[in-house]
């Protein structure tokens, strides 16, 4: 059995600030423990439920957040970006059994998390997918989706792993952080990895062939920027359409067309 993690950072149950989301600023050294150890954790919970493989994407800033000397013989880890419109679940393919996604932050323009942000939090402003507003764990579970491995770990914000529940039945959320405004409350640290290693092997354990979802047969991405500037410049995007001075529709009965647009766009 093949579990893939995607790992992010402003999700976990320490980080409060975008300084502790950049190398070399305070506290961004606690911030990468605080993730390697939730990506352990959710490895181990992972392996307990029978997966001979675990592989690991850095997807946070340079893909070189998570401590490699700190996990398992069993896990391999993808650092750094090729570049892919797979982006935060670059590595992945249809020979995976689960995706499990940890230390994940809720969407631009939306609450529950002090770092809530999509893909570019100083380009982006808002995004959504046929209406709604788009996560990075709407786009890249549903990549998940587009080749054919459910997602049935969610590790975060609680606004987040409610809105997640919704999108994949079969998912096991652990909300390890409750965020107000600028303020961040999250569980202790122990607490919340052991949450994370249960909550891991019972995702696991279930009928992974009954967590596959089905996905929309019609896309329509809005993507409204920071910066008239940058909505002008990508709006020479193919198949882009200029809605306003502001925001760029794209549409696709395709969820990877989508993604390659999200990656050229941003």
């Amino acid at each position: 059995m093949k579990v893939f993690i995607s790992a992010d950072i402003e999700g976990t149950a320490v980080t409060a600030t975008r300084e502790g989301c950049r190398p070399g600023e305070f506290e961004y050294e606690r911030s990468r423990k605080e993730m390697t150890a939730e990506v352990v954790a959710a490895a181990e919970g992972a392996r307990a439920a029978g997966a001979e493989l675990v592989v690991v994407k850095d997807a946070h800033g340079p893909g070189l957040n998570i401590l490699p000397e700190e996990l398992p013989e069993y896990v391999q880890l993808i650092r750094s970006w090729s570049g892919s419109p797979e982006m935060m679940v670059e590595g992945l393919d249809s020979s995976f059994d689960a995706a499990f996604f940890v230390g994940y932050h809720n969407a631009a323009g939306e609450g529950g998390n002090a770092l809530s942000h999509t893909i570019n939090g100083g380009v982006v402003h808002r995004i959504t997918v046929n209406g709604q507003p788009d996560s990075e764990f709407l786009i890249y579970s549903w990549m998940a989706a587009w080749y054919g491995v459910p997602s049935v770990l969610l590790t975060g914000d609680k606004t987040l792993c409610e809105v997640g529940a919704e999108l994949h039945p079969s998912l096991v959320t652990v909300p390890v952080k409750d965020d107000v405004g600028g303020r961040s409350q999250g569980l202790s640290p122990v607490l919340a990895h052991r949450r994370i290693r249960e909550g891991a092997e019972r995702a696991v354990k279930q009928d992974l062939s009954a967590a596959r979802i089905t996905l929309p047969e019609h896309f329509r991405v809005e993507l409204t920027y920071k910066s008239h500037r940058d909505a002008y410049t990508k709006g020479f995007y193919p198949g882009a359409e200029r809605v306003d001075a502001m925001t760029l529709a794209y549409e696709t009965g395709d969820w990877y067309e989508a993604n390659r647009f999200l990656l050229f766009a941003i």
